[in-house]
């Protein structure tokens, strides 16, 4: 399973957001517009409710928001990069500036956990995120992740 295979350069987006809420509510707004989400709210409340638990910022300026819902047939991954850092209330303090948000089915509880997985380890690679943050070209940013 490559990691390109849940994302599109549609759901990628540039976003001068300022807190952790504003980003959170622009993209899911993008994906809603891209046509993923039946009903935006739904999906924006489980992320909240899911961020409330325990932050999704997971350190090295990244968070991985992320809900399932009975809604979705298929996972995918959106991906948004902060022109600014944001406090998310990370696990190591750090802000976040790297959003990964994935939505998917609540019935394949497998394929969440490989998808986490091996994003969790691909963005552990340092030049990985600098290339992220550089990138101007939301189709060069998927390409990062077709050999992860």
């Amino acid at each position: 399973m490559q990691m390109s295979h849940y994302m599109h350069p549609n759901l990628v987006i540039f976003s001068q957001a300022g807190t952790r809420d504003a980003a959170l509510h622009e993209l899911v707004h993008h994906i809603y517009k891209q046509g993923l989400l039946e009903q935006e709210n739904t999906f924006y409340q489980a992320i909240i409710k899911r961020e409330k638990i325990v932050s999704t910022g997971i350190g090295m300026g990244v968070a991985i928001p992320h809900a399932k819902l009975p809604s979705f047939d298929q996972f995918f991954i959106a991906i948004g990069i902060l022109q600014k850092p944001v406090d998310w209330n990370a696990l190591d303090g750090a802000p976040v500036r790297l959003i990964f948000m994935i939505g998917g089915p609540d019935d394949k509880q497998t394929e969440y956990l490989q998808i986490l997985s091996q994003l969790t380890q691909a963005i552990k690679d340092e030049d990985l995120r600098q290339k992220l943050l550089t990138s101007q070209n939301p189709q060069a940013i998927i390409e990062l992740f077709h050999s992860v």
